[in-house]
């Protein structure tokens, strides 16, 4: 049998604009997936990843702020609160720094590795990590949060 090798997709790889398909629970093939996901975010250090980003349309994300691993699949945001602006990054943009104002607080949903339904409460680093990866979920990267008006480009100096 023949291992998928994962990569991390690059904008403008179309993978990253489709929006992903729910999955039914979370089988072998999922937990796999999930650990395999865990493994290339953190050879490159990142902090979350989202099956689109290794090229598959799945509703499937994991994260890791350095409090231990979430494994999430078919994650749904239940509920939000205040807002908080800090500069993104993200494996796909290789050396985009974006500013992305989003909800400081966040409730999600989904199920777990063992396909158990949890809700996860955060706030801070893992609310926007939460937030940053199901954004891939649905086809949207930090560079949709630019705010041109916001900038000078191509603006005349005075």
């Amino acid at each position: 049998m023949k291992m998928n090798i994962l990569r991390i997709r690059q904008y403008p790889d179309p993978v990253l604009r489709r929006k992903c398909l729910s999955v039914a629970g979370a089988t072998d093939k999922e937990r796999k997936l999930f650990e395999q996901m865990l493994f290339i975010m953190r050879r490159f250090k990142g902090i979350g990843l989202a099956a689109p980003q290794v090229g598959i349309s799945q509703s499937l994300i994991v994260a890791d702020i350095g409090k231990g691993a979430i494994r999430l699949a078919n994650p749904t945001l239940l509920k939000i609160q205040g807002s908080d602006e800090a500069e993104e990054c993200c494996l796909s943009i290789p050396g985009a720094r974006i500013l992305v104002n989003r909800p400081a607080e966040v409730i999600v949903g989904g199920l777990n590795e063992k396909g158990k339904s949890v809700i996860i409460e955060a706030e801070g680093l893992l609310a926007k990590v939460l937030q940053h990866e199901m954004d891939h979920l649905e086809g949207r990267l930090i560079i949709d949060y630019l705010n041109f008006s916001k900038h000078s480009i191509g603006s005349t100096p005075k």
